[in-house]
């Protein structure tokens, strides 16, 4: 079966090839995680299978294994030209749409997994982890800075704009495919700023970006 995601203003979905993840790319929500890093190391990737995607609307069973399921908003750039080694100033180029969306963590099993040195997928990759809202075509919405937030419950955790990356959208594109030939299908999540907390059964989190459709979940009972 084939994943995908609705596009605005449009009946044909995106079909849904892959999801990259960006980590560490705002310096605040590195300092938060006291990782230590530098913040002009090279931009790191890691993957979330596409059936972990969930649409806006959905319920979320809280995930196994971890007693610290946390939110991360980030927001997402779907490719619709692919290519290798895109240069920068034509990255965005590549760019088709964007979205919002939320990189669902389970922390304890991340931060168990960077003490091992183990890859983070544990923590990172597991079912229903990676809800997204909404494609708004680029041509339409720009691809300008834009303001990011995330309400847990109507309180707001998490604010900041997209100029507040330490790789921007067209950096991450150009970088990451040097490492990968980039397709039409491919989802990159860009990175969360600071302010991710831990969620609870019975939650209810929306995730905005200026100028995209919002996202909301909630979390459900364990199944």
């Amino acid at each position: 079966m084939t994943t995908s995601l609705a596009i605005i203003g449009r009946d044909d979905r995106f079909a849904v090839r892959r999801i990259y993840c960006v980590g560490r790319n705002y310096a605040a929500h590195v300092r938060e995680m006291n990782e230590g890093a530098d913040p002009r190391d090279p931009p790191f990737f890691f993957q979330k299978p596409t059936d972990a995607l969930v649409e806006t609307g959905a319920t979320v069973p809280y995930p196994p294994m971890t007693d610290d399921l946390q939110f991360e908003v980030e927001l997402v750039a779907a490719i619709t030209t692919g290519g290798r080694d895109i240069a920068v100033e034509t990255a965005l180029d590549h760019v088709g749409f964007y979205a919002i969306g939320i990189d669902l963590t389970r922390r304890d099993l991340q931060f168990r997994a960077r003490e091992k040195g183990w890859p983070w997928e544990m923590g990172k990759s597991f079912d229903r982890s990676a809800p997204i809202g909404p494609l708004s075509a680029a041509g339409d919405v720009g691809h300008d800075t834009r303001a990011i937030t995330l309400s847990v419950d109507g309180d707001m955790r998490q604010n900041s704009k997209t100029d507040h990356m330490i790789w921007s959208v067209a950096e991450i594109v150009a970088n990451l495919s040097r490492q990968y030939r980039l397709m039409p299908g491919d989802l990159i999540m860009t990175g969360t700023p600071e302010g991710v907390g831990a969620l609870r059964v019975g939650q209810r989190i929306e995730a905005r970006a200026d100028g995209l459709t919002p996202l909301s979940i909630t979390i459900g009972d364990p199944e």
